[in-house]
């Protein structure tokens, strides 16, 4: 019997997908960006102390091996040749860092890892000045709190209040970014120490780790990252697009084991092993970059928001470097070809988005599942004059107040959990409604629409909430895998490559689902009011460490303690006089 003859669909672009607890590969149709296919693997994290997070480089790589090879199974399955595959982008998670051994092959440490997404127990990043703010857009689910001592250290020795370190790079000096891991790697692990001695080490985030590993690793391959990557390493100035020989000086970083920085979207090196050796790999994004590629946010003011357990926007500003005046970061947004311009974003992000809803679930108990506060919202379709700040360990952009505590106001008898639960909804939102507002005074832009990703737009309660109270439309794409769809794009329009036009006139029409607001403006504006004035209510709440630690001593007040000791020993005395027993 003949064998069945393979589907011819055109060319077609594979994505790694690579984040904190899971790696994917997807393979799309390069003609109509459709998603042929994909596998997932979840990755472990590693909690060796507190407060530390780490992940194996080479379960990372393992993964990604097994994605490809599983991926290429189903394709097989479903009668789609392989030899289609055409190109490769990478997409990962940013900040994490990894060093290893280019003449073994062999990483020297465990990655050290980076947020997923903006948490509940941000740091603080210590600024020049010698003020602590939050830092933006940190985790305490997922980020490595080691080197906080490292930043303190190093904020000691900028003088006075010169910022050169923002200045260059668009970032604060926080934990978050890449060289403060590196610099305690170098610190802190004598095998890297070793290693730099004896020019055998090599640094990454993981984008180079994977592209180096996947191009040949300790036999010719290619160590390289782009643009986007680069510059959350707090090393990378973002006007000339080169390591800052300053900044590598000011972190003690030597600059030869710093990968070679490329465009987003250039043939870096072939695959040299598994069942699509000889593909090129081609695209290169950070996640959130890749999820606005993705989202085709290619025009000055066009912004998106993904949601997850936090919220990250960025907003696309041009060829234009703008710094915010509102606790905004300043990023590359992408570069896509070598003769390409450089693209450039803010970036803001919401500490508790989906955290929120677990906060239900796990510690209040209204909720049993996560799904669940959509139908308790739906049921009441309003918050009856409740409101819910989730400043659970402090307020940050636009904020920055490290003081303010989370709070649910405007209670009534009347209140019930489906109430708190709308109110936990529109606190997303009014958050998300801040940040825009900054983007918008940064950058002058106004904002026609929002497009969206993330797993919480399944939500239709929250997406039309959204639109209410930013008044502008809310637009979610019905293919939902933005970020690997950015890193397949970037890979199958490279010099090389090109099967995939990003010219306006060919990009594929995206089947979107639009949210338009349902409110009048004079509603949306007093809503918006009102939670203003419950954030001002939350905020001083901590005034002392004492009473952040929670300390119950009534003695810690001296007259107090006095007149309880002194009454006590009144009222024993009473009783002895009087005979009672």
């Amino acid at each position: 019997m003949a064998a069945p003859k393979k589907a011819v669909l055109g060319p077609l672009v594979g994505a790694v997908d690579q984040g904190t607890s899971s790696t994917r590969f997807l393979v799309f149709n390069s003609k109509t960006a459709e998603l042929l296919s994909h596998h997932q693997v979840e990755i472990k994290q590693e909690f060796p102390k507190e407060g530390w997070v780490e992940q194996d480089p080479k379960e990372i790589l393992q993964s990604v091996y097994e994605c490809i090879e599983k991926t290429c199974e189903k394709l097989g399955q479903l009668n789609i040749d392989i030899s289609n595959i055409k190109a490769i982008g990478v997409s990962n998670q940013r900040e994490t860092t990894v060093v290893w051994d280019k003449l073994t092959g062999e990483p020297l440490y465990n990655a050290i890892a980076a947020p997923v997404s903006p948490g509940p127990s941000d740091p603080v990043a210590v600024v020049p000045s010698g003020s602590s703010v939050p830092a933006a857009g940190t985790s305490s689910v997922w980020l490595d709190l080691r080197t906080q001592s490292t930043v303190e250290n190093l904020s000691k020795r900028i003088p006075g209040n010169n910022n050169f370190v923002k200045s260059k790079t668009g970032l604060p000096l926080s934990t978050y970014f890449s060289a403060v891991k590196l610099r305690w790697l170098l610190d802190n692990v004598e095998k890297v120490q070793k290693a730099v001695r004896e020019d055998r080490a090599l640094f990454g985030t993981i984008d180079s780790w994977l592209i180096w590993s996947l191009t040949g690793g300790a036999n010719g391959g290619v160590h390289c990252t782009d643009v986007t990557n680069a510059s959350r390493t707090m090393l990378f100035n973002i006007h000339s697009l080169e390591w800052d020989k300053d900044l590598c000086k000011f972190f003690g970083i030597p600059k030869k084991i710093l990968p070679n920085v490329r465009s987003s979207s250039e043939i870096y090196g072939l695959m040299k092993a598994g069942a699509l050796e000889g593909v090129p790999i081609s695209g290169c994004l950070g996640d959130q970059s890749a999820a606005l590629v993705g989202q085709m946010c290619f025009r000055d003011g066009q912004a998106k928001n993904t949601y997850g357990t936090g919220c990250f926007l960025l907003c696309n500003t041009g060829p234009k470097c703008v710094f915010s005046d509102h606790g905004l970061l300043t990023t590359v947004a992408y570069k896509l070809g070598r003769d390409k311009p450089v693209y450039y974003a803010l970036e803001g992000s919401v500490a508790i988005a989906g955290a929120v809803t677990r906060w239900l679930r796990d510690n209040l108990g209204i909720i049993k599942s996560s799904e669940e506060i959509e139908k308790l919202a739906k049921e009441v379709g309003t918050s009856y004059g409740c409101y819910f700040v989730p400043a659970f360990s402090g307020l940050y952009a636009p904020y920055w107040d490290p003081s303010a505590r989370g709070i649910i106001c405007g209670l009534t008898q009347f209140t019930n959990k489906c109430h708190i639960a709308f109110a936990a909804l529109e606190a997303v939102c009014f958050q998300t409604r801040e940040i825009l507002d900054a983007m918008n005074r940064d950058c002058g832009i106004p904002l026609s629409h929002l497009q969206v990703d993330g797993g919480m737009t399944s939500n239709k309660i929250l997406m039309q909430l959204q639109a209410d109270i930013l008044y502008i439309p809310v637009v979610k794409p019905s293919m939902p895998e933005t970020t690997a769809l950015g890193a397949a794009m970037a890979a199958g329009a490279a010099e090389g490559v090109g099967v995939w036009s990003l010219e306006p006139e060919d990009l594929s029409a995206v089947t979107m689902e639009r949210f338009e607001p349902q409110i009048n403006a004079e509603e949306s504006e007093i809503r918006y009011s009102t939670w203003k004035k419950a954030v001002m209510k939350s905020m001083g709440w901590v005034t002392t460490q004492s009473s952040e630690s929670g300390d119950p001593s009534i003695f810690c007040s001296l007259p107090l303690g006095f007149f309880i000791v002194s009454s006590m020993v009144m009222l024993i005395g009473a009783r002895y006089i009087s005979g009672i027993p």
